[in-house]
């Protein structure tokens, strides 16, 4: 199954983001994802766009969480 990971190109500053940190297992359903506002985008990897969060926590972009 592939997922549609949003590439780091797509991403810009203040767009709310749902994440893995690189020590989570992507594949658990244990894991709570980490949801915030993007502050830095570092670039593409194979787990996805790593990206900065303001909360100042680092993960890899799983998906782009809509405005509510």
């Amino acid at each position: 199954m592939s997922i549609d990971r949003p590439t780091a190109d797509e991403l810009r500053q203040g767009i709310t983001v749902e994440i893995v940190q690189g020590d989570q297992d992507v594949e658990s359903e244990e894991a709570e994802p980490i949801i915030g506002e993007v502050a830095t985008i570092y670039g593409d990897e194979p787990e996805g766009a790593q990206v900065e969060l303001k909360s100042g926590v680092v993960g890899h972009v799983q998906s782009v969480v809509s405005d509510r």
